[in-house]
């Protein structure tokens, strides 16, 4: 990612997830959610890890993308650190439980030191991919 701040951070996982996912809705809309959730709370979440999320109307599956920022965005997380990994994830609003576990399955990833070091260094987004689908939290 090429974001400075956690402004840029949240439209740049905007534009991300509208290209990746059409239906999503449009990067303004998307956005417009990730503020709105901001807004009761950051969600950096510590160890260098924000899971931006929200619910979109149109929506019939949970839909998830990831952004990785080297030297990282300050981002109110819990532990004052800079965050380096974002993962936006967006779900129909009827969907508490899927969306729940999603939110659970991603912690439950990027609790392990050594995966969000191999994440932080990973040199291609094909690395990247690789080591998402060593795990089963993306089955």
């Amino acid at each position: 990612m090429k974001a400075a701040t956690k402004k840029e951070a949240l439209h740049e996982l905007a534009d991300l997830m509208h290209a990746s996912c059409p239906s999503c809705g449009s990067a303004k809309d998307i956005a417009a959610i990730l503020y709105e959730r901001e807004q009761i709370g950051s969600t950096g979440i510590g160890e260098g890890i924000a899971i931006p999320h929200g619910k979109m109307a149109d929506l019939s599956q949970i839909e998830i993308c990831f952004g990785r920022s080297i030297p990282g965005v300050l981002f109110a997380s819990a532990d004052n650190k800079p965050v380096h990994f974002f993962f936006l994830l967006l779900a129909p609003p009827d969907s508490a439980g899927p969306y729940l576990k999603a939110l659970a399955r991603l912690a439950r990833f990027l609790k392990s030191p050594h995966t969000r070091s191999r994440l932080l260094h990973a040199e291609s987004a094909q690395e990247i991919a690789n080591i998402f689908a060593e795990t089963s939290a993306f089955a």
